[in-house]
């Protein structure tokens, strides 16, 4: 008989028994009420993929600011949901009909599985990873054969792990949507996981990039990953006003991650005829704003989570030329991913956070 044992990461619940003979993997899932408090490392039986499908090892995995939503409970999931978004691993078997991968292909996951290609539509996004359908926060998972896509070249598993959320939403807001030229200018705001990729991409793509940060101490990190000027907002109340005088009028692009906290800042950076991608809600979910703003500038503001996996493949072709390299602020062991979140809570990160499995 095997023993499908429950083992807490800061809780206790009671084993539970199952009476087949299968093969089993570790797992992490989300218990009600939901909370860090209640999240479990489980036994759980390994996947066997059908018609198309692909099973992926997971070597890594990254934290975003949406898995903390779900981990505690802001964005409700079923009971014993498998979080995280982001995961990078090995192809270890392949079902009939699959002819894009082979055993041994290391691969990254899809925020949307099923957006593919193509304009966003509500049936693309339906099945969100770690959400509304299980995610990375186990050792394998069974997967559409074109809901991967392939590593970066030379990438770790912990640098790929990294991507499939921040990287691929910054790429989004500044390539796709925004159309970003050499010569442009940037406003990223913050020191997370998707505002350093967004510097990142920025400065690869020839931008001047105005950054912000409350901390001093992070100052010197943007410098050298090419911030042109930075602003501490704790310091300036008027730091969207500060930025708007700096750059002679205004910047081209802003990548908005506060909602509340922000968003009529971004508005006083932004130029007349700029872009503001609305991409985070860290202030709240909800803002006021100043509609005339808006008006009189003439700013275009797109609302937009991540990308589709035709985005994705594209954003690794610029990756493999451009040498772009994630920075990661610290790893964790898998049963850790409470203690991970608690560590993102504090806000002390640079760049990403990662778990290796």
């Amino acid at each position: 008989m095997k023993f499908d044992i429950i083992l807490p990461i800061f809780s206790e619940h009671r084993p539970r028994i199952a009476t087949n003979m299968e093969t089993y993997m570790r797992a992490i899932t989300i218990n009600k009420p939901s909370s860090l408090d209640t999240l479990s490392v489980i036994e759980s039986p390994e996947p066997t993929p059908g018609h198309g499908e692909i099973v992926v090892q997971w070597r890594a995995s990254s934290l975003n600011y949406h898995d903390y939503l779900v981990a505690i409970g802001m964005i409700p999931v079923v009971d014993g949901r498998i979080p995280l978004s982001d995961g990078a691993g090995d192809v270890v078997a392949i079902g009939e009909g699959v002819t894009k991968w082979k055993v041994g292909d290391k691969v990254m996951s899809a925020f949307f599985p099923n957006w593919i290609e193509g304009k966003v539509n509500k049936s693309k996004t339906l099945a969100l990873f770690g959400d509304t359908v299980d995610g990375c926060a186990a050792d394998k998972s069974c997967i559409g054969q074109d809901s991967v896509s392939r590593m970066p070249d030379g990438y770790s598993y912990a640098e790929a792990a990294t991507l499939p959320c921040a990287a691929l939403t910054a790429w989004r807001a500044l390539i796709v949507e925004g159309n970003l030229q050499a010569g442009d200018t940037v406003l990223v705001e913050g020191t997370g996981g998707m505002s350093v990729f967004a510097l990142q991409i920025a400065k690869a793509a020839g931008a001047y990039v105005y950054a912000t940060t409350s901390c001093d101490d992070k100052i010197d990190q943007l410098k050298k990953l090419g911030a042109d000027t930075i602003i501490n907002y704790k310091t300036d109340p008027k730091w969207g006003s500060t930025i708007h005088k700096l750059s002679n009028g205004g910047v081209d692009h802003v990548l908005d991650i506060g909602g509340s906290t922000t968003l009529n800042h971004s508005i006083d950076a932004a130029k007349v005829g700029g872009h503001i991608s609305l991409i985070g809600i860290l202030g709240g979910f909800t803002a006021e704003m100043m509609l005339p703003k808006i008006f009189g500038k003439h700013i275009r503001m797109t609302g937009l989570s991540v990308g589709s996996v035709e985005m994705q493949n594209a954003m690794v072709k610029a990756i493999n030329i451009s040498g772009l390299r994630p920075i990661i602020d610290r790893s964790f062991a898998f049963q850790e991913l409470g203690t991970a979140f608690r560590y993102q809570e504090t806000g002390k990160h640079f760049g990403k956070i990662v778990i290796e499995y």
